[in-house]
């Protein structure tokens, strides 16, 4: 049985006035059916121009380039015109974008967009549109979802929002989701939310599905693999990244033959501590000595062992200039 999405050699690169810029650089992965897949990398790496590459949303300045092969249930997409991609967006991949303010239209209501969605596959009665609205709705657990179908997106809170995008992108039911970090902008009660309700509606569906996000601990709450991106290229992947550390990732550790699921993945492979030491130290710890400490820098401190003693017109526990070294320069520290 065929791969329901094999990505070999992917390189997309944008005509800028200061040359080429190469996002995507070689990347290659496969995902099978019903399989979610965390995409994961830090800013600039390319995860996100990897997902608008698969459904071919490029600017006009940017293209795959010649030797790329996008192949989705045996067909090759590269090279399809804008008349053939339309019919496979939103019908056979649907992508979900990180701001919904971005996808859906403040000046129209639910149901209309909704609408059209559908009709952009299929020719359906308004009292169909009405019904398969709702029913989507209350599937991303909107509640009264007879009477928010009639509202405007700027009448609904941001995690709604992402609801509404969400059940926008399973309307018909596809095979292929792409989450482009949707709950990087939510509260993290909120993100929890979507997460479950996303992994419900996958694993019902039998939906694929590829998490595109800079969390890991979202993805690891979410993902069945793991593939991380640096400067456009894929060069990670681990398994059950649920029960593994960033360390094991970037590592190619695989400690789920180690680790029950329900053991606390911080035990995989304990970092050893250290008793801070007057100094400079890289971050703040529960046991550091008392002291005084004074911020440097956003990643380091300087510990000095005096006591900290009130003085008038200052607060408790703040540092002078004699407190910091005189012994090294600054550019020696």
């Amino acid at each position: 049985m065929t791969h329901l999405l094999e990505v070999t050699n992917l390189r997309t690169y944008f005509q800028t006035d200061k040359g080429t810029i190469k996002s995507v650089d070689g990347i290659s992965f496969t995902l099978e059916r019903g399989e979610v897949m965390g995409l994961v990398g830090e800013s600039g790496s390319g995860k996100s121009i990897t997902g608008f590459s698969l459904i071919g949303l490029l600017d006009t300045n940017g293209s795959i380039q010649p030797g790329s092969s996008i192949r989705f249930n045996g067909r090759e997409l590269v090279g399809l015109n804008e008349r053939e991609l339309r019919k496979i967006r939103g019908k056979e991949i649907s992508m979900v974008f990180q701001d919904p303010m971005m996808t859906l239209n403040p000046v129209v209501k639910i149901i209309d967009q909704i609408g059209m969605a559908i009709r952009a596959h299929e020719q359906v009665s308004d009292a169909e549109v009405r019904r398969r609205a709702v029913e989507a709705l209350r599937k991303v657990q909107i509640v009264d979802p007879e009477n928010k179908v009639v509202q405007y997106p700027h009448e609904f809170s941001g995690g709604m929002r992402q609801r509404v995008a969400i059940a926008i992108a399973l309307l018909h039911r596809p095979q292929l989701v792409i989450a482009d970090e949707p709950t990087t902008a939510l509260d993290v009660s909120v993100q929890a939310e979507i997460l479950k309700v996303v992994k419900e509606l996958v694993a019902e569906m039998g939906t694929s599905l590829i998490w595109v996000s800079h969390d890991l601990a979202t993805v690891s709450s979410i993902a069945d693999t793991t593939r991380s991106c640096a400067t456009g290229r894929s060069w990670r992947q681990a398994a059950r990244v649920r029960c593994c550390t960033t360390r094991s990732i970037l590592t190619q550790r695989d400690c789920s033959t180690r680790c029950p699921p329900a053991r606390n993945p911080d035990s995989c492979l304990p970092l050893p501590r250290r008793k801070p030491q007057a100094g400079w130290i890289s971050r703040v710890s529960a046991d550091l000595p008392s002291g005084r400490i004074r911020m440097r820098n956003s990643s380091r401190l300087w510990v000095s062992r005096r006591s900290s003693r009130r003085r008038p017109g200052s607060c408790a526990g703040s540092a002078s200039a004699r407190d910091w070294p005189r012994s090294r320069s600054p550019s020696t520290r």
